[in-house]
């Protein structure tokens, strides 16, 4: 490929090649002529333009001759255009040719395409040519086929493009050519022509003017029997036709141009949507009777055609005319159209294309104050449809005999305003507020009025609605709640109320399990009183039996949705009820059978369908409750479920239709609920049941709609692709979906939560949803029918694809019946089935698992490729050749493989069928993925084989091209890593790899070029050397306004992958292409990407899509590839990224989105509105969700910054770099734009963003508290924004905001008190006062909670407030502490002291009852710790913050906050010395504890009287039991600031003589605790935990100290002084001085001591260095923490004598001496300032502590104290007198000494340490 890299075509090399590889040689020659161009070329121009045009000759392939056209068009525009003329008549003359064979079609269709290319490059430059040229190509369309017709349309679209104005002459002209192609039997054609026509609008006024009816008229008959492609090409060009007749200027200066009215317009789009492609004509007698129904293709083309007509014109015309634009759309729907709605499938649909029309329009264009007017728009809409409604159904107006008409009318239309209006307010989530509270809107009162609406499914709407208000704002969730109990009790004797309130409170349930912040836990209750008395009144009043035994059933489901901890509650009556609803016994089901009436059946049947599902909701829901006792308890009544089942046939046929619908929908529901209970439950009914299976499987209604509707989600996603748009996803699958579903369908659906893809659940009808529900149930009992029985349903075995058994099928005979069945299948004419089939058999060959049968199938396969001729067969058994081998690889064998490969190969050239290439391609790559390092013999061919049918297949096949970039992409994953390589071959195939891509870049179809994107990505995965990152690029940031979800994706999932190892260069490009508008060749992106990116990078772009976007993968995408963007590139563009961000959040804080007045404007005011359309700012209209993101990236900012250096936090540093080089940007210097951010976002009315906000200030507090302010010395820098922070804070405390925002607040209240930052007291009493409010709330208990959320909130609050208070007293005891420790009384600190003493009033006067609550969440936090074998232990009523019902909700919460509250518990206790009792009372009332226990008692209760020792040993033994407990076995998820403070809470606690008593007395207890630190301290590597844990040790072990003392001190006072020599030996080792481990406190200790010693300084291990004794080695400096954390461990070793008997100090001493001689030989070093190391003076200390030890001066010991001394001494002379000269202490320390050798001449006396160290 090499020698095809020059200017001119190297026809040497050229001529050598075979036919194919000469193809690909000029492709690859074009291509890098491409990049070449425009260069110097006049000397070689002309040699160039024949080699070019010999070129058209040679029959070139569509991706050739497209680049010969285009390399034509350059060489002759950077150029000279003398030979021009030349080109263009060599080009006609081509086309005049009459060869009409097809090897000379090639040809025709390159001189076309030139043609195209060069005037649109050219253009007004070639003078009059064009109109010979038109002619010409308009002559040769007559006789053209349709790859022709296809190439003419878009040359003429170019040519158009290129001259403008100037071919005015040929408008008409082409006008009725491209007339005849819009109505095309090809596909492609229609889309050339739509293409062809856009372009030719925008000049020729007559479309949009005079001939607007004919082009509105064509429009709609283009879209019949449409493709999902046409459909989008054709309604762009509607769309735009009639935004250019609306606003044209030239309309308003001339007389004769027609200009028609928004509203105009709207009609003329009405009449397609209600009329169809019929026009304006009405002669059809159907017509004219009303009986002619819109075909589905037209209608959903017309909705399309609605959503480019309003987003073309933009959003701030929609506000505008909004209310034209509801009120036009709502009364398409209405019943007053009878083309709209002559069947209900008919009004799901037209309901569905106006709410794609509104979700599209207002959901995309629309800011959320716009958003916010729309809804009270639609409000109004609602409350006027609701007087219609009143008016129909009042007892005045019977006589005018209209009010049922009436109602129905409006029923369609409420439908679609209460689902938009759900939309809107569950987008806007909590900045929807205003809309609800406004009394005037009445959103409310609209909603829940509509409920009593006589049609279900505006009950079910209105249900819907109030659902999505409940989920956006969650404070309205209980409210609602109770007024529909409340309404559904005061009205239960109306059938509307019952179901429509029974609706609203099922919808509202399942809302629950979105709604963090959840109900109170009693609504479950009065839910479950409610449904039980309407189902037990529901035999009372005939006239509404079914609608209140359908309610209770319906709200006894939704209540299972709570979940485990609500149910539990209910599960007793549950039960009962659930038993109650079937026979009691084979007796009582004879009973029913001979009485009863129609009506009577209709109640029983939909009672037990309700009790069906009620059960199954329970089974999804509850799997925690589903012990084998409740199991039991369910199945009894299963068996009479299913007998009833089999009575349901004579049923029918006695009872007739009426009894038809509540019978399948009983079917229904026992199918779904006998698919989710374990088959061998129900065994015994297993052929009952499978006889009714057979009855639903094959029935004959509705066969092809229920095989739209559930075959899909049996087939593989691969197989998709197969068939067609309507299965994959689209941004239209709303509207295009075969089978509608809507909510009416199954009212059970309600409380369910929509799929991601859907805004409303969308259920099918019953008559399909049955055969689904019976496919599952089938696939379920499948293999347990096979083993137990040789006999099966034929029609069982067509559905194989479901056998996920994993047992043996059965004999010989039922194998056959299988295999036949499913070979027919496989050439059905379904292609869905096709699929399916071929699935089933490659899992039939999965079953059955044999060599020999699957080998068959695949030679079955192989003869009939082989044969047959037809379509279908070769589709079918090509697929089921790639299934076999996707699922087993049972033809895996080489010999086997081969053949495949060879058939398929052939195929795929069968190029007069484009199907069967599609699908033999699409089973090529099924085997290629499966065959892996296998195939790697086949990867040449095949890479040959997909190119060259890259360069042949014409563009208009798109099926075929999809398949080929599967292929492509599964060859570049079998290659993998291996495409790095630089041999020959590897080369070859690399470069036919990006030839590939190359030509699927330049398709025209968009998912052919998300295939090339896919392929390019896994290139660059593998091989990112040899991508060009620039091109690569460019084309997607080209694509990133591309219309179809497909292609957005693969461009943002190739981003992801790229931003990850080069964020800064693909940042950069896309900045060059913005730069370099010139070379985009798309007009539309260079307004979406060219604005965005030139002005706000490709970051700033993404952003904006984000802000647009609504598919929630691709959000997911952008916010991970920004994210990955941010952490390369955030430091080095700081500026950029915090404008950014800023932009994003200031944005919800303008104005810029109101309507500057409410004015009628002019035509030509509206003109030069979308002149300056808003599509062209980035961040007009921000959604709350985008602005929450960009939240989140400023907090990531920080971090990022963090990590960067110090100068971003030192103000002064960072002013004196920027100096120095004013291209250096700091965080520190940009603060007060991130407090305005933080305030900005705390302050919002989304919820969301507010929690955002606020731990964005956070944060700030954090990371700037420290920093001071230079110019004020003594101040710090955030002191200046005091002011901010309490304005961003005080909302948050307000009554009506949530639980959660609040919670937030309190956490930055305490960081911003705790930090410092403020010490006047007058300016922080205003923060102080909010916690106060806080606290008060908190000690009203919980009568004062509200009872809008889950009580589990309630405890969240609570424990923030508490957590806050707490970290707001430790901070200022901790920092009192370090200020008294300091003893530096100058001014300054006496001031600082001052203030921390204030500071430390303000906490002391509400810490009487701040120490009660603290010590009531620590004994909850230690009751919800306890294992689940002592959860009987938990009190029944619950905690002092929590209920029972809410246990596993609230225990986050405790995790969250236990911590802090234990430390400050701590700090208090060991402030007051253990030694105070009840605050209100003083000291003189000690006998009365507080404790949690006591703490909610009254003043005057007498039954809980300890002394003050008992209280002190239960608050010793909380704060000790929960810190062990939790130190045991710290979760690996657990924070570090918890171990910290549970560290530094044993300290505190530590430091009074009390609670060391308890410790020094209770040896057990000691060694107990250094077990656990010395636990925590080998799985925590972070010094600042095992500091801590050194400094407890250190307390303990002093503990212990003052232990042993005080006992020798007793002794002596005891005994008297004379008789010391008798006295007991007191410490560890007594007599002997034997230490035992696991109960010795100095062998404890003493590992302790020598794991942090070994891990600083591992050579002091005996067995590491394999010397007994210290061995000479060079001396290290140790770090800052590992020099403390040495340091420490030496002071320890020191005091350990201090607890050991005489004997026992003997045993330890010469492993002490051992350690700390070893730490002083191995770190002594000469510092550069001449101060001698941290541990050099540790150790010399360390050594003193040694010396002074009274055991040195015992009579037991002195003697062999003194030699283990002596021997040490010498130890370090020796060091000393044998060391160097290069590596001296100071002078001050040459006592030391040291030297390279060290040994021990008495090793009897400095022993080496026992091996266990």
């Amino acid at each position: 490929m090499e020698l095809a890299h020059s200017l001119l075509l190297n026809e040497e090399a050229y001529n050598q090649l075979g036919e194919f590889k000469k193809a690909e040689f000029v492709f690859e020659w074009l291509r890098f002529l491409e990049k070449l161009l425009p260069a110097d070329i006049r000397e070689k121009q002309s040699k160039l333009v024949e080699q070019l045009v010999s070129l058209l000759t040679s029959s070139p392939g569509p991706p050739a001759r497209q680049l010969i056209a285009k390399n034509l068009a350059i060489v002759y525009s950077s150029g000279d255009i003398f030979s021009v003329h030349q080109t263009i008549d060599k080009c006609n003359e081509l086309i005049r040719s009459k060869d009409d064979s097809p090897s000379y079609l090639p040809t025709k269709l390159a001189a076309v395409v030139c043609l195209g290319y060069l005037y649109k490059k050219l253009g007004r430059i070639l003078g009059n040519s064009f109109l010979d040229t038109v002619g010409n190509i308009l002559k040769a369309m007559k006789n053209a086929e349709s790859q022709g017709r296809y190439e003419i349309m878009l040359s003429l679209q170019n040519i158009l493009k290129g001259l403008g104005a100037a071919a005015i002459p040929c408008h008409r002209d082409i006008y009725k050519a491209a007339r005849s192609c819009l109505m095309d039997r090809s596909m492609a054609v229609r889309c050339a022509a739509a293409k062809c026509l856009l372009e030719l609008q925008s000049e020729a006024m007559f479309m949009w003017s005079t001939d607007l009816d004919s082009v509105v008229t064509l429009c709609f008959k283009s879209f019949e029997g449409s493709s999902y492609d046409v459909r989008m090409a054709v309604s762009k060009l509607l769309g735009c036709v009639l935004v250019s007749a609306v606003t044209s200027k030239q309309a308003s200066s001339r007389q004769n141009v027609r200009k028609i009215s928004f509203e105009e317009a709207l009609d003329l789009l009405g009449t397609g949507f209600l009329r169809g492609s019929s026009g304006f004509l009405r002669t059809s007698g159907d017509i004219l009777k009303g009986t002619s129904s819109v075909s589905r293709d037209v209608r959903v083309g017309v909705t399309q055609a609605y959503v480019v007509f309003i987003s073309t014109l933009g959003g701030q015309w929609l506000e505008r005319n909004f209310s034209a634009l509801l009120s036009h759309v709502l009364d398409l729907v209405s019943q007053s159209q009878p083309k709209a709605i002559q069947t209900q499938l008919d009004a799901i649909c037209c309901r569905r294309c106006i709410s794609f029309i509104l979700r599209a329009t207002v959901g995309g264009l629309l800011g959320e104050k716009a958003q916010i007017a729309t809804a009270k728009e639609i409000c109004q809409a609602i409350w006027k449809l609701k007087k219609v409604v009143d008016a129909a159904t009042s007892d005045c107006n019977v006589e005018t005999r209209v009010g049922t008409t009436d109602v129905i009318t409006s029923q369609n239309m409420l439908i679609c305003a209460l689902e938009e209006l759900g939309n809107i307010i569950y987008g806007l989530g909590t900045t929807a507020a205003p809309v609800l509270q406004d009394s005037s809107t009445g959103v409310l009162d609209a909603v829940i009025s509509v409920i009593l609406h006589p049609s279900i499914s505006v009950q079910l709407a209105a249900a819907w609605c109030l659902r999505c208000i409940a989920v956006a704002l969650p404070c309205f969730l209980s409210p609602l709640l109770d007024r529909c109990v409340e309404r559904l009790t005061a009205l239960k004797s109306s059938p509307e109320a019952v179901t429509g309130y029974s609706f609203a409170i099922a919808a509202l349930l399942g809302t629950v399990k979105q709604c963090t912040l959840g109900i109170p836990h009693c609504k479950g209750k009065v839910i479950m009183t409610v449904a039980e008395d309407l189902l037990r009144s529901a035999s009372q009043n005939s006239r509404i039996s079914i609608q209140r035994m359908q309610s209770g059933w319906l709200l006894i489901a939704a209540l299972m949705t709570l979940g485990p901890a609500v149910v539990q509650h209910h599960l007793p009556r549950m039960l009962l009820l659930w038993k109650c609803a079937f026979p009691l016994s084979p007796k009582d089901l004879e009973t029913e059978k001979s009485r009863g009436d129609s009506f009577t059946w209709q109640v029983t049947l939909e009672s037990r369908a309700g009790a069906l599902c009620a059960v199954k909701s329970f089974i999804l829901h509850c799997g925690g409750l589903l012990t084998d006792e409740v199991i039991q308890r369910l199945l009894p009544p299963i068996p009479y479920a299913i007998d009833l089942l089999t009575l349901l046939p004579s049923l029918n046929k006695t009872y007739g239709n009426p009894l038809k619908p509540s019978s399948v929908n009983y079917r229904k529901r026992l199918y779904e609920l006998l698919t989710l209970l374990p088959p061998k439950t129900y065994e015994g009914n297993f052929s009952a049941v499978l006889k009714e299976l057979v009855l639903d499987l094959t029935q004959s209604d509705n066969q092809m709609v229920a095989s739209a509707a559930y075959l899909p989600s049996l087939s593989h996603q691969n197989e998709f692709a197969l068939l067609g748009p309507p299965l994959q996803e689209t941004e239209h699958r709303f509207i295009e979906d075969i089978a509608g579903g809507s909510l009416e369908y199954d009212p059970y659906s309600v409380y369910e939560r929509a799929a991601d893809s859907d805004s409303v659940p969308k259920p099918l009808p019953t008559t399909i949803s049955i055969i689904n529900a019976a496919t599952h149930l089938f696939g379920v009992i499948f293999a347990h029918i096979i083993v137990q029985q040789n006999v099966m349903s034929a029609f069982s075995t067509v559905l194989k694809h479901l056998a996920s058994c994993k047992g043996n099928l059965g004999s010989e005979d039922i194998r056959s019946s299988a295999l036949a069945l499913v070979m027919s299948a496989l050439e059905s004419s379904n292609p869905l089935l096709r699929c399916s089939a071929a699935e089933s058999l490659a899992r039939l060959a999965q079953v059955v698992a044999d060599s020999t049968f699957t080998a068959g199938l695949a030679q079955i396969s192989f003869d009939k490729l082989k044969s047959a001729r037809d379509v279908i067969s070769r589709t079918g058994h090509s697929l089921a050749l790639g299934s076999l081998y996707k699922y087993l690889g049972g033809i895996s064998s080489s010999q086997h493989l081969n053949a495949c490969v060879g058939i398929l190969y052939t195929l795929s050239q069968d190029s007069t069928s484009p199907e069967v290439q599609t699908w033999a391609l699409h089973s090529l790559s099924l085997i290629i993925d499966s065959a892996g390092p296998l195939y790697h013999v086949h990867v040449e061919s095949t890479l040959s084989l997909v190119l060259m049918l890259l360069l042949t297949v014409p563009p208009a096949y798109a099926e075929v091209h999809q398949s080929l970039g599967r292929c492509l992409n599964a060859l570049i994953a079998t290659l993998g890593p291996e495409l790095q390589g630089s041999s020959t071959t590897v080369s070859a195939l690399r470069a036919s790899c990006l030839l590939s891509c190359t030509v699927m870049q330049d398709n025209p179809d968009c998912l052919v070029q998300a295939q090339a994107i896919s392929c390019l990505q896994q290139l660059h995965m593998f091989a990112p050397r040899h991508v060009n990152l620039s091109s690569l690029v460019r084309g997607l940031c080209v694509n990133l306004s591309s219309s179809y979800l497909l292609l957005r994706r693969a461009v943002l999932a190739c981003l992801h992958q790229l931003v990850q190892r080069e964020a800064a260069e693909v940042s950069e490009h896309a900045v060059a292409l913005a730069k370099d508008i010139k070379k985009i060749t798309s007009y539309a992106c260079v307004i979406f990407i060219g604005i965005n990116i030139r002005e706000v990078g490709l970051e700033g772009a993404l952003l904006s899509l984000l802000d647009k976007e609504l598919d929630p993968k691709l959000c997911q995408d952008i916010r991970e590839t920004l994210t990955h963007m941010l952490i390369s590139m955030a430091v080095e563009k700081l500026s950029f990224w915090l404008k950014l961000c800023k932009d994003v959040l200031a944005a919800s804080m303008s104005d810029a989105s109101e309507l500057k007045e409410e004015v009628a404007h002019t035509d030509d005011e509206l003109a030069l509105a979308l002149e300056n359309d808003e599509r062209f700012h980035p961040f007009l209209h921000p959604r709350w969700s985008t602005r929450v993101f960009a939240a989140e990236c400023v907090c990531k900012i920080i971090s990022q910054c963090e990590n960067a250096g110090n100068a971003h936090f030192d103000i002064a540093l960072a002013q004196e770099m920027k100096q120095r080089d004013s291209r250096d940007d700091f965080l520190v210097l940009h603060l007060a734009d991130l407090i305005r951010m933080a305030f900005m976002a705390a302050t919002d009315h989304s919820d969301h963003l507010r929690l955002s906000g606020l731990q964005m200030l956070l944060v700030l507090i954090r990371k700037f508290a420290a920093v001071p302010e230079p110019e004020f010395p003594g101040h710090v820098i955030l002191e200046q924004y005091q002011a901010n922070v309490g304005a961003a804070l005080r909302p948050a405390f307000s009554p009506e905001t949530p639980p959660d925002v609040t919670a937030k607040a309190c956490q930055v209240c305490s960081a911003w008190i705790a930090s410092g930052v403020v010490n006047d007291l007058n300016d922080l009493q205003r923060v102080h006062q909010l916690l106060v409010t806080s606290l008060i709330k908190v000690q009203a208990g919980k009568e004062a909670q509200s009872q809008l959320y889950n009580e589990a909130t309630s405890t969240m609050e609570t424990l923030a407030v508490l957590k806050a208070w707490a970290e707001v007293f430790q901070k200022h005891v901790n920092i009192s502490r370090l200020l008294f420790a300091t003893n530096i009384r100058e001014e300054s600190d006496r001031d600082q002291t001052s203030s921390v003493d204030d500071l430390l009033q303000l906490v002391q006067a509400d810490l009487g009852n701040l120490s009660k609550l603290w010590l009531a969440a620590l004994q909850d936090f230690a009751l919800l710790t306890l294992p689940l074998e002592y959860i009987s232990q938990l009190p029944i009523e619950g905690g002092a913050f929590y209920t029972a019902e809410t246990i596993e909700n609230s225990r986050p919460h405790y995790q969250n906050s236990w911590a802090l509250i234990l430390y400050a518990t701590a700090l208090w206790l060991t402030n007051t010395g253990f030694l105070i009792g009840d605050s209100d009372e003083g000291l003189t009332n000690l006998s009365r504890p507080v404790t949690p226990t006591t703490m909610c008692q009254d003043s005057t209760s007498k039954a809980a009287v300890k002394s003050p020792e008992d209280v002190n040993t239960e608050r010793f033994h909380l704060i000790l039991g929960i810190s062990v407990e939790f130190l045991c076995s710290p979760r690996s998820d657990a924070a570090m600031e918890d171990i910290t403070s549970c560290l530094h809470a044993l300290q505190a606690m530590l430091d009074v003589p009390w609670p060391r008593t308890k410790i020094g007395s209770d040896q057990e207890l000691s060694v107990e605790l250094l077990n656990v630190l010395h636990r925590l301290i080998l799985t925590r590597e972070s010094p600042d935990i095992q500091l801590a844990a050194l400094e407890v040790v250190q307390h303990i072990l002093f503990a212990a100290q003052e232990h042993v003392k005080e006992k020798r001190r007793s002794a002596e006072v005891d005994d008297g002084a004379e008789e010391k020599e008798t006295l007991p030996e007191f410490g560890e080792g007594k007599d002997t001085g034997g230490l035992i481990p696991g109960k010795s406190l100095v062998f404890a200790t003493l590992e302790m001591c020598m794991c942090i010693l070994v891990r600083q300084l591992p050579q002091l291990n005996p067995k590491i260095t394999g010397s007994p004794g210290i061995t000479a080695g060079k001396p290290q400096l140790l770090s800052e923490t590992g020099s403390k954390l040495v340091s420490a461990a030496l002071g320890i070793l020191s005091d350990v004598p201090g607890v050991c008997s005489p004997e026992g100090s003997i045993a330890v001493l010469p492993t002490i001496l051992y350690l700390i001689i070893g730490v002083l030989r191995e770190t002594a070093v000469k510092l550069p300032t001449g101060q001698i190391p941290l541990t050099v003076a540790a150790s010399l200390q360390a050594l003193k502590g040694v010396l002074s030890s009274p055991m040195a001066r015992a009579e037991k010991s002195r003697a062999a104290w003194n030699e283990l001394l002596c021997s040490a001494l010498v130890s370090i002379l020796n060091f000393w007198n044998q060391g160097t000269s290069e590596c001296t202490l100071s002078n001050g320390s040459q006592p030391v000494g040291h030297s390279p050798a060290m040994g021990c001449e008495n090793k009897n006396l400095v022993r080496k340490p026992p091996s266990s160290y």
